[in-house]
């Protein structure tokens, strides 16, 4: 896929999301044409701190994503705490409080493997630093999809067991510092 097919971003992160999405989603321009969905694990029982966090630093319009909600370009959406995020055939977003995922709710493979049905080949998938296998299947089913997929260099990651996770389960993906992350996704 050429950059400048994509029509949206999907991005999962747990042990050392805020660090690694800190070098990303500030990064992205004013401009930016795309949804950004992204998953972090935070516990169910509190406020994730994410979108106050992020709306701080970021150019783009930054959301607690809401069930029903329809995508807008520009926009990046944070999984709710405790709530899975996904996207419909509709491409609008929607939320369950189904099972946890390899104990994880919300989970990046339920994100990433909906989000993969929705748009297809016109799907960039990045699963950045965390300590466990949440996301391989995930970024898997975008690449059987056609879609782009890219994971953080396990080198770089504060913690390297899902990069490493995703890497073995998905072979083909591009794998890539978070500056290069970055740059990529200026150019989609």
């Amino acid at each position: 896929m050429m950059p400048s097919e994509a029509q949206a971003v999907v991005i999962g992160a747990s042990a050392g999301a805020v660090e690694a999405l800190s070098v990303i989603l500030p990064g992205l321009p004013a401009g930016f044409r795309l949804p950004v969905m992204v998953v972090v694990h935070v516990p169910p029982d509190r406020p994730s701190l994410m979108v106050d966090l992020f709306r701080a630093k970021c150019r783009l319009s930054v959301e607690e994503a809401e069930d029903k909600q329809p995508l807008k370009a520009g926009t990046i959406y944070f999984a709710p705490p405790d709530y899975h995020l996904l996207v419909e055939s509709d491409r609008n977003l929607s939320l369950s409080s189904d099972e946890p995922v390899l104990f994880s709710r919300p989970s990046i493979d339920v994100l990433f493997e909906s989000a993969a049905d929705a748009f297809g080949e016109a799907l960039v998938a990045i699963i950045l630093t965390g300590a466990n296998r949440d996301g391989a299947d995930g970024l898997r089913a975008v690449y059987e999809a056609g879609g782009m997929t890219i994971v953080q260099n396990p080198e770089g990651a504060l913690a390297s067991a899902m990069p490493d996770a995703a890497i073995q389960t998905c072979p083909s993906a591009l794998v890539l510092s978070l500056d290069a992350i970055a740059e990529y996704l200026k150019e989609v």
